[in-house]
């Protein structure tokens, strides 16, 4: 697990000293400015809050990657990776939710694949087709290949990921962050059983999505 370095994850404080400099200058203008300065700091210390989560230490079970709701469950295609069906979860953050993305499993990083596209409202069906996105191909201790899609949605305009062909990552590690609201895609094998259902709340690394059978 990488050390963690604050309640804020780290892009968001260029964000955070933007909102500052706005917020000095407003001291000195007055006005409208101040009060953009103010809300865009405090807007920006909420986006990029990084709180601590309890991470299931069972191996068998697969963890949230992202904070949001649930908006499908399905049976899908994963094109890049594994290049057959297998069951699809989506979730989808709206702008308040925490955008701090963790490893679904623990494993190792086979690849790590960038698509540029474009920015529709990620809880749109063509959204996983058209939009920018970072999917990223993760296998078990136990040879059981996951993939996770980090989806850029109508306010994300950077998806950034903390990770590198090769390396081990451990079970809820952060892995990282989309900016600003958009969704998580997570193809796994048949061999989990999933165990939340459409419209469920989760939280990245705390809650359970499924179980190895």
């Amino acid at each position: 697990m990488k050390e963690r370095r604050g309640p804020i994850a780290a892009p968001g404080y260029r964000f955070i000293l933007a909102g500052i400099i706005i917020t000095l200058l407003g001291l000195w203008i007055g006005g409208l400015v101040l009060i953009l300065g103010l809300v865009a700091t405090g807007f920006f210390i909420y986006f990029f809050r990084d709180p601590e989560r309890t991470v299931p230490s069972t191996a068998d079970l697969v963890v949230s990657p992202a904070d949001g709701r649930i908006i499908a469950l399905e049976r899908g295609r994963e094109e890049v990776f594994l290049k057959q069906p297998a069951q699809k979860l989506s979730i989808f953050m709206n702008v308040f939710d925490v955008h701090v993305n963790r490893a679904p499993v623990a494993g190792q990083v086979l690849g790590l694949h960038y698509q540029p596209g474009r920015y529709l409202a990620a809880n749109r069906p063509e959204a996983p087709d058209q939009n920018e996105q970072l999917a990223v191909h993760l296998r078990t201790p136990d040879q059981r290949d996951v993939v996770m899609v980090q989806i850029a949605g109508l306010l994300a305009r950077r998806i950034i990921t903390y990770l590198h062909e090769g390396e081990a990552v451990a079970q809820g590690e952060r892995v990282g962050l989309i900016c600003f609201g958009s969704r998580v895609d997570l193809y796994l094998p048949e061999t989990y059983q999933i165990q939340v259902t459409i419209g469920q709340k989760v939280k990245a690394g705390s809650s359970i999505l499924g179980r190895r059978s």
